[in-house]
């Protein structure tokens, strides 16, 4: 059975830990999680009904109180699902769509001034997603091994896309808290 990202992201999370809807969203919100996924707050719940009717999630006892603190825990299908699942995601390369590319690819469109201040505009921001994603981490402290590489992953491509940028605009490499 494949899963989207959003459903493999919000089951991994379950299996990491059983919680209702709105400690799903506050971890989503702590580790950055949407500035590499689709995973809006709404979507959260029906995700999590998805996943329940698949028979990949369960709640036991539920309680007759707010459907919102309905506490979801991993099926053992839930677990092989998640597991075979991630597996994949890592160990196959895939193409991803990026955006960066259809806008270099018409370069035919723009001047050279006007596409070096993109890359500058871009890098600008790029430094401020680095940043960001820097001090989330650090805010986090102890986290699990899964969420660290997530850190990692992330900010060594982004890194690698800055010196690419910075090389293209011939901006120094210096990096604070590097």
């Amino acid at each position: 059975m494949e899963l989207t990202p959003a459903e493999l992201t919000v089951l991994g999370l379950v299996v990491e830990r059983p919680q209702h809807g709105y400690d799903l969203e506050r971890v989503i919100e702590q580790r950055g999680i949407r500035q590499w996924t689709d995973i809006g707050f709404s979507s959260i719940y029906y995700l999590l009904a998805k996943l329940e009717q698949r028979g990949l999630l369960h709640v036991p006892q539920a309680p007759a109180a707010a459907r919102s603190r309905r506490v979801f825990h991993p099926t053992d299908e839930g677990r092989r699902v998640a597991a075979q699942n991630t597996l994949a995601v890592i160990a196959e390369a895939r193409p991803h769509p990026q955006p960066l590319l259809v806008g270099v690819a018409n370069l035919a469109l723009l001047t050279p001034q006007q596409y070096e201040q993109a890359l500058r505009t871009r890098l600008t921001q790029l430094d401020g997603r680095i940043a960001a994603i820097r001090a989330a981490q650090h805010a986090q402290g102890s986290l699990p091994h899964a969420a660290r590489e997530v850190f990692s992953y992330s900010l060594s491509l982004m890194q690698a896309e800055r010196q690419w940028l910075a090389h293209r605009v011939q901006v120094p490499h210096d990096e604070p808290d590097r």
